[in-house]
């Protein structure tokens, strides 16, 4: 048996005074809605990656920190006990370790000043100059880029050798020791720190401001502006999120300077004048056999570079915002 269902169609006047059946209308169709899992598909294998290359070693960073742990402990004579925040009470009751965190703040401003600096003005300079002297500016700054820490702080020590260094026959110094006094030697290092630092500024300010619209430079330009006002009023404002995205990286990149301190200063100066909180732990851990105070050091610096860091996250999703 079959059952008979009727459909009612609604009557519509057409033209004639008839009724015609009106026809269904069509749903639009819904968009697709994707997974909230989906994005965190693709990070999978990088999370997976770095898990197991910086989760690890962090969680240990911070157990021996808590824990008793000289070299008697890792020759296996001695058990290791707990020690809570004991550690982070001897290193915070150490005035050494303030004048070196007072040192290590003072030394990364002055890098990221110089560096933001010289970054922007040879950006500046990259839109004025021809195609030729372009290409030779980017090249050789490139280069020093690519060059390794190392590499680049041993070149410069030998150039300002107080012997053999070049620097020196040039500028009529004599025997004059860069890295006898403290103020001397933190220099010598800025230097180093800028010239392998300030290529990632310019690269990145010299696309910035190849995106800035023409029309608009050439207004203020025709307003009777000079170029350190159409730098200060039209320029940096609309790079204001680069300048941020690089600013941030820079206080990263200085605050944990290792090598050139440590191949320059031959391990921090004499009696330790030029000590920044990388170098002060590595010769608590190392030279003193102080594990946990130097493991309470990198806990400290991890600190302070996940605050900036979660500035500079915050900074980039405001931007992504306004885009």
């Amino acid at each position: 048996m079959t059952a008979n269902t009727t459909v009612r169609k609604a009557p519509v006047s057409g033209a004639g005074g008839g009724t015609q059946a009106r026809p269904p209308r069509r749903r639009p169709a819904s968009p697709v809605r994707r997974s909230g899992w989906t994005p965190w598909l693709y990070l999978l294998p990088a999370l997976v990656l770095l898990g197991g290359l910086l989760v690890y070693p962090i969680y240990q960073l911070g157990l021996i920190s808590f824990l008793e742990y000289t070299q008697a402990q890792v020759s296996g004579g001695e058990p290791t006990t707990f020690q809570g925040f004991g550690n982070y009470a001897t290193l915070f009751r150490d005035s050494q370790f303030w004048q070196v965190l007072l040192a290590t703040v003072l030394f990364a401003a002055a890098c990221v000043l110089a560096t933001l600096s010289v970054g922007c003005a040879l950006a500046v300079l990259l839109t004025r100059i021809r195609a030729l002297p372009r290409l030779a500016l980017m090249m050789a700054a490139l280069g020093a880029w690519a060059t390794p820490a190392i590499t680049g702080s041993t070149v410069w020590v030998f150039l300002f050798d107080p012997d053999f260094g070049p620097v020196n026959k040039v500028l009529g110094l004599g025997d004059f020791s860069w890295t006898y006094g403290r103020y001397s030697a933190f220099a010598l290092v800025l230097l180093e720190v800028l010239w392998c630092s300030f290529p990632f500024v310019m690269v990145t300010v010299y696309a910035g401001i190849r995106a800035i619209p023409t029309e608009v430079l050439e207004a203020a330009s025709l307003d009777g502006a000079s170029q350190w006002r159409i730098w200060r009023s039209v320029m940096a404002p609309m790079l204001r999120p680069i300048l941020i995205v690089v600013t941030i990286q820079s206080i990263i990149w200085d605050f944990k300077v290792f090598t050139q301190i440590y191949v320059m200063t031959n391990g921090g100066g004499i009696a330790g004048q030029n000590l920044v909180l990388n170098v002060y732990a590595y010769q608590k851990a190392f030279a003193s056999s102080q594990y946990s105070l130097g493991s309470a050091i990198g806990v400290v610096m991890l600190v302070i570079l996940l605050a900036v860091t979660l500035v500079y996250l915050r900074l980039v999703r405001r931007q992504g915002e306004e885009l």
